[in-house]
């Protein structure tokens, strides 16, 4: 099999053979009926952090092309293609693959969805249903049309973003399935980053020096002589409070002064602090798992609640756009695989690990490879069986019969199994 570098001296590539042909149809404004994505800000602290960590939470669990069983969905093994390289090793020339979907999630949630493009292939997309792909980008669909997309895109021959018109039907296109919740128009999201907004801009005009101070003084304006005299009474009183140290200054016992900005900004905090609570609890995201002190049960629900329908979204979409109707019928998915072992306490690690050897679920060579324990060479530790019951092995065994390993505690000895020996104690 020719290597990546290879194959990508010989590949097709879409910046370099550019869309040569006008969408058929439309105007650049057409948009689906159902949604309406433009790009929002991402500047604020508190939504970028938001922004990162369930990014990072999704691009942590693996994506994969693999093969299952066409008839109950079980995972048979891993499909070696150019795709899963892309979203298991090398997206491109600069991204790993969990920084390819890292930055997927990311557009995703600024702008309502994002696109997975195919930069390097082995054929023409355009013109074949079938085709291998090398390298990824992640894109920002800047116009949509009934039948294609213009997709703003990073260049790494050029070292800048440009456009290409490609068919939908050859870019995976991920809409965000917190869309009501990230991208409506008044959607709480949109509302919490107008109100963090509006208190920088308090901000900026406290740090500026500027009070926004109004002055009601003991007499009616009407003349022109009054407003002078009040013109005169607020120079005076900017000239106290900029040659003061402190930032002080006198009013006579009659004039009354009124600050606005400081009610304006208690108000916008405590709104602030209601919209960031409502928001997370719409997300499934609760303030010990922002903070990393999350118990057992609230990363469950995080985990089911706000990753594993993003998770869905881009493998659906993976699945629909690039693999084939054929290779669909063959039992190829995109799939993506969570440890459930990362969920569980240490001290729970050994109890669940006992359940599933005897259960039969994994071997115990299997258990130690997601413990990061060096492999046992013990045969036994590779085939699937409940060390509590006696096989015709063991029974031959306790009959005299040698078993290697027995001397030294293996498998096939008296207290070499797993139902004599505590898993916690053979680690």
């Amino acid at each position: 099999m020719s290597s990546i570098s290879d194959r990508l001296a010989h590949a097709w590539n879409q910046f370099k053979h550019p869309q040569s042909f006008q969408p058929i149809i439309g105007t650049p404004s057409y948009t689906p009926s159902t949604y309406v994505y433009r790009p929002i800000s991402n500047e604020r602290s508190v939504v970028s952090a938001l922004y990162n960590r369930i990014a990072m939470d999704v691009s942590s669990i693996d994506i994969k092309h693999c093969v299952v069983d066409k008839e109950t969905g079980g995972y048979i093994r891993d499909y070696n293609s150019g795709l899963s390289n892309c979203l298991q090793l090398s997206a491109n020339v600069d991204q790993t693959g969990r920084a390819l979907i890292q930055e997927l999630v990311m557009t995703m949630f600024d702008e309502g969805c994002a696109a997975l493009v195919p930069i390097d292939t082995n054929v023409n997309p355009r013109t074949h249903d079938s085709f291998d792909i090398l390298t990824m980008r992640v894109g920002k669909i800047v116009e949509w049309y009934p039948n294609d997309v213009k997709i703003e895109a990073y260049n790494d021959r050029t070292g800048t973003r440009d456009e290409i018109i490609l068919p939908k039907t050859k870019v995976a296109i991920v809409q965000n399935p917190l869309y009501t919740v990230m991208n409506e128009p008044n959607s709480t999201l949109q509302r919490l980053i107008k109100k963090l907004s509006l208190l920088d801009v308090v901000d900026e005009q406290s740090g500026s020096g500027k009070l926004d101070l109004i002055i009601q003084l003991p007499y009616t304006i009407r003349s022109d002589a009054r407003k002078k005299q009040a013109e005169d009474r607020r120079k005076s009183i900017e000239e106290q409070l900029s040659n003061s140290k402190y930032g002080i200054a006198y009013a006579d016992a009659t004039e009354r002064i009124t600050q606005l900005n400081r009610s304006v900004e208690n108000n916008l905090l405590g709104q602030i602090q209601y919209l960031t609570t409502m928001l997370y609890g719409q997300l499934g995201v609760s303030e010990a798992v922002a903070n990393g002190t999350a118990s057992e049960e609230e990363m469950i629900g995080y985990n089911n609640r706000t990753l594993e329908p993003i998770l869905t979204a881009i493998c659906d979409s993976l699945t629909r756009t690039f693999l084939t109707k054929t290779a669909r019928t063959q039992g190829q998915v995109i799939r993506f695989f969570r440890d459930p072992f990362k969920l569980t306490r240490v001290q729970d690690l050994a109890d669940v690990a006992q359940k599933f050897i005897a259960m039969e679920v994994l071997t115990s060579n299997e258990v130690r490879s997601i413990l990061f324990r060096k492999q046992s060479d013990d045969p036994n530790a590779n085939a699937l069986r409940n060390p509590n019951i006696n096989t015709a092995d063991s029974v031959a065994s306790e009959e005299g019969a040698y078993v290697e390993g027995e001397e030294e505690g293996g498998y096939g000895g008296e207290g070499g199994g797993f139902g004599d020996t505590p898993v916690s104690e053979m680690w």
